[in-house]
């Protein structure tokens, strides 16, 4: 008899993320429903797809993230999409027994010094943190989920220009995507990125003709200058 494989639902299927994670090949079985099917701010949507589907996993990645501003200028849409639409994620997974792996991200710490570990105190810098350690909150209330504290862009650079004064964990989607089966089984929270540097260097790496440019004064509360992370434990488990 061929064994069943193991069920995993992800939001966030047609973000820039899920177009990459939709490419990789896998042993489980993924479901990647629509907004009209898994809406994360209508709950009954939520129960019947899930019951319809039954997952072992549920790995949340939908979010309001970029551009930032957008969390200033609609707090509605940020509270709505980025804290309850998670708390309903959390009652679901509580509900069901399922497996949560949340995407954070590494804007929940304060931005002043750097090199933040999990254990670390948090304090997000801007209103995109804000919303996102929202969602912490919920998920930390459930004990079987995962929290991972992610900063990541496109592969290419999405820019011809880059901050030099600005520093941060960047890791391309592929990279967290070909390794996040790796993960989905641990608990707790974990920082994930990749080596802490000036995004100019990260970009000048893979792209030499990238102009450097820097955060300027009244930029400062939106972009920090320093929310780099120890990633020690993710590259222990990469190994």
């Amino acid at each position: 008899m061929k064994k069943k494989k193991i069920k995993i639902i992800f939001t966030g299927g047609t973000g820039r993320f899920g177009k990459i994670f939709r490419q990789i090949k896998t042993n489980y079985d993924l479901y990647f429903p629509t907004r009209n099917q898994f809406d994360i701010t209508n709950f009954k949507k939520l129960e019947n797809y899930t019951k319809r589907v039954k997952p072992k996993f549920l790995i949340h990645a939908a979010a309001l993230s970029r551009p930032m501003e957008d969390h200033d200028k609609h707090i509605s849409k940020s509270i709505d999409t980025n804290i309850i639409g998670t708390s309903n994620i959390v009652k679901i997974c509580s509900k069901f027994k399922i497996k949560l792996i949340y995407f954070s991200t590494n804007y929940v710490y304060p931005a002043k010094a750097g090199n933040y570990t999990e254990k670390d105190p948090v304090l997000p810098h801007n209103k995109y943190g804000w919303s996102k350690l929202g969602g912490e909150a919920a998920v930390h209330m459930y004990k079987n989920s995962l929290i991972l504290r992610i900063c990541m862009t496109e592969r290419p650079f999405a820019y011809d220009k880059a901050f030099a004064n600005m520093k941060t964990n960047f890791i391309f989607h592929d990279e967290i995507a070909k390794n996040l089966f790796k993960l989905i089984r641990l608990k707790g929270v974990l920082n994930v990125g990749g080596k802490p540097q000036s995004i100019f260097n990260f970009a000048k790496t893979f792209n030499p003709k990238v102009k450097k440019i820097f955060v300027k004064k009244k930029q400062l509360k939106i972009f920090p200058l320093s929310s780099t992370m120890n990633i020690s434990k993710f590259k222990k488990i990469l190994k």
